[in-house]
């Protein structure tokens, strides 16, 4: 983990925009990842020195990481990544299950042209990310994918949650979306919700998105918890 970590936290340069969201982000890339996995235990020296940070600085990025759910405190003995349950993962499938085709119906109502023709090309991207195979290439440029559609929606709430709720569920999702299976049919569901979306078809765009977070649900914990 390690050497993982060493990797994905670089020193970060100074800024004018605030800092503590620099720091959230580049922690919250480091779980995304898998670079800080679920129960790793966080070191506020090491970090400041990994990120080039003060530790004032640091130590208000972790609370706001804290306050919203992604990091926690275990017996008193430092912050840690927090670890989902099964129960927990259900229900994140279940909220995004409703969030998602939400989502994508307000990006029907309220993106112009000009956004439904850049998402069609950011799908494009997205479908080589899977066929690369490479697990953070393709959660990458699937953030990527669905930050553009939360921005056309027009639904900062709703892209705040959906961003914490994937986070949530990291380790999952990574291990899903390389299953040769799943990459296959996620292409054919991108694109049946891209197809859907430059219709302005929200009935089929909201079922398709449904169709692919089940999907998604079903691939996550299709090899996972098995030890439980």
């Amino acid at each position: 983990m390690a050497n993982s970590l060493a990797e994905s936290l670089n020193p970060l340069v100074h800024e004018p925009a605030p800092l503590r969201n620099k720091i959230m982000n580049s922690l919250r890339r480091a779980i995304e990842t898998g670079a800080l996995e679920p129960g790793t235990r966080l070191v506020e020296k090491d970090l400041c020195e990994k990120l080039n940070v003060s530790r004032t600085s640091l130590r208000e990025a972790l609370r706001q990481l804290q306050a919203e759910g992604i990091l926690t405190d275990l017996n008193n003995r430092g912050l840690t990544v927090v670890t989902v349950t099964r129960a927990d993962a259900e229900n994140i499938y279940r909220i995004r299950g409703v969030l998602e085709p939400l989502i994508v119906e307000q990006f029907i109502e309220n993106a112009p042209d000009n956004e439904i023709k850049a998402l069609k090309t950011q799908s494009d991207v997205l479908k080589k990310a899977y066929l690369s195979g490479n697990a953070e290439e393709i959660v990458a440029t699937k953030r990527d994918f669905y930050d553009r559609i939360c921005t056309g929606a027009r639904n900062p709430i709703a892209f705040d949650l959906l961003k914490k709720l994937t986070l949530l569920t990291s380790p999952l999702r990574r291990s899903s979306v390389v299953r040769k299976e799943r990459r296959s049919q996620s292409i054919a569901e991108i694109d049946a919700i891209v197809a859907a979306i430059v219709n302005r078809d929200k009935a089929a765009a909201k079922a398709a998105a449904e169709k692919h977070v089940a999907n998604s649900a079903v691939s996550a914990f299709s090899n996972a918890f098995d030890a439980s």
